[in-house]
C-alpha cells in the first residue's frame, strides 16, 4: 500500500510544494547508486564513441587531445588524428549526448503535465515548425551555413509553439486535451507547408540534404552548434528539478494538485513554455529524433517509479547514453554511408514500446 502524505500548509506554492504527494522516498543509497552507475556509463560511452569511426583511434588519443584543450599534461598527437577527435567526432558525440537526455527529459514532464502516456517532446508541434524553418533556409535562400540552419530551425520551432498556445490557450487555462488537438493540427499544417516547399521549390540535391535533416541526423553538430543548446537544456533542466515534487502532485490529477497548494495553470503554462524552448532548441541542432521522449522515460520509470526527483535525473543520464551509442550505429554500421539516427531510433523504439506496455500491463 503507497502511503500518502500532505503538503505542508504553511509553505508557499511553487517548487517543491508537494510534499512526496502520493510516492515513497528515494531510497538514498540505491538511487545513488544507480546514478553513479548512469553517470559513469555515459562517461565510458562518450569516450569510447570517439574512437570508433573509418580512422582508428585509442582511447589515449582522445584523452591526450582533451588534456590539450584544457592545459593538462597529454602526448603528442599527429594534427589529423586531433582534427578528428576535436572537430568531428567530441562534437557530435556530446551533441548525441545532449539531445538524448534533453528530449527523454522534456518527454518525462510532457506525460505528466498533460497525463499523457503517449506525449514526446514533439506533441507541441515543435518539431514539425523547426522542419519548416530549417527547409525555408535550405531551400528558400534565406541564409547559409550551419548556423542559418539551427537559427531558422528555432525560430520555425517557436512559431509554430506560439500559434499551439494561441489556439489551446483561453483565459489563461491551458487544458491538456486542447493541447493535444492544436498540436496535432499546427504539426500538420506545418508538416503540408514543408512538403510544398519540397516539391515545389527544392531541386533533387537540396530535396536529398532535407530529407536526411527531417528524419533526424547529428552530422551537422559542431561546437557552435553545442554552445547554442548547452545553456537551454542547463536552465531547462535545472527548472524541471526545482519543479520535481510538483510533478509529482499532476500525477493524482488537476483536483488533487490544486488542492494540495499547487498553482496548476501556472505551473502547466511554465513547464510547457520551458519544454518547448528545450526541444526547439534541440531540433535545430539534429532535426527530429523520434522515440528518444516516448520510450526512455518509461523505461525510466520501470527503474525508479514515478517520483520525478528520482525519474527525470535517470532519464537524463539514460537518454544520453542510449542516443550516443544509436548515433554511433548510425554513422558506422553502413560506413561510409551515413544513417538519419531518426530512422534506427523508430527501428529500436517500436519493439522497445511494446515491450514495455507489455511489461507494465498498460491498459486502455
Amino acid at each position: 500500500m503507497v502511503r500518502r502524505t500532505a503538503a505542508d500548509p504553511t509553505r508557499p506554492a511553487g517548487p517543491g510544494t508537494v510534499r512526496h504527494a502520493g510516492f515513497r522516498a528515494a531510497h538514498p543509497v540505491g538511487l545513488a547508486v544507480l546514478l553513479v552507475a548512469l553517470l559513469a556509463g555515459l562517461v565510458v560511452s562518450i569516450g569510447v564513441a570517439v574512437t570508433i569511426g573509418p580512422a582508428d583511434i585509442p582511447v589515449s588519443t582522445v584523452w591526450s587531445v582533451v588534456a590539450d584543450r584544457l592545459g593538462l599534461p597529454h602526448a603528442e598527437v599527429p594534427l589529423l588524428r586531433e582534427h578528428i577527435v576535436w572537430r568531428l567526432r567530441l562534437p557530435r558525440v556530446l551533441g548525441a549526448a545532449a539531445v538524448g537526455g534533453g528530449l527523454a527529459a522534456v518527454g518525462a514532464v510532457m506525460q505528466t503535465v498533460t497525463r499523457n502516456p503517449l506525449a514526446d517532446p514533439y506533441l507541441l508541434g515543435v518539431s514539425s515548425g523547426a522542419s519548416l524553418g530549417a527547409v525555408a533556409v535550405l531551400v528558400l535562400g534565406f541564409g547559409g551555413g550551419a548556423a542559418a540552419l539551427t537559427g531558422g530551425a528555432f525560430a520555425g520551432a517557436l512559431a509554430a509553439f506560439a500559434v499551439v498556445a494561441a489556439v489551446a490557450g483561453r483565459r489563461a487555462v491551458l487544458a491538456p486535451t486542447r493541447v493535444v488537438l492544436a498540436g496535432v493540427a499546427v504539426a500538420q499544417l506545418c508538416g503540408a507547408a514543408t512538403s510544398f516547399v519540397i516539391i515545389w521549390v527544392a531541386d533533387p540535391h537540396a530535396t536529398q540534404s532535407i530529407t536526411f535533416w527531417l528524419s533526424g541526423s547529428l552530422a551537422r553538430v559542431d561546437w557552435a552548434a553545442l554552445a547554442w543548446a548547452a545553456p537551454v537544456l542547463a536552465a531547462v533542466l535545472a527548472l524541471m528539478a526545482a519543479y520535481a515534487r510538483t510533478l509529482n502532485a499532476f500525477a493524482f490529477g488537476e483536483d488533487a494538485a490544486a488542492t494540495l497548494g499547487v498553482p496548476v495553470a501556472r505551473v502547466r503554462w511554465l513547464l510547457l513554455v520551458a519544454t518547448a524552448l528545450l526541444t526547439a532548441s534541440l531540433v535545430a541542432v539534429s532535426g527530429a529524433v523520434g522515440f528518444v521522449g516516448l520510450i526512455l522515460p518509461h523505461a525510466a520509470r520501470f527503474l525508479t517509479g514515478a517520483d520525478h526527483r528520482r525519474l527525470l535525473p535517470v532519464a537524463v543520464l539514460a537518454g544520453a547514453i542510449f542516443l550516443v551509442w544509436v548515433d554511433t550505429a548510425a554513422r558506422t554500421l553502413f560506413a561510409p554511408r551515413e544513417l538519419p539516427v531518426g530512422v534506427l531510433t523508430a527501428l529500436l523504439g517500436v519493439p522497445a514500446f511494446v515491450v514495455l506496455l507489455h511489461r507494465r500491463k498498460v491498459r486502455g
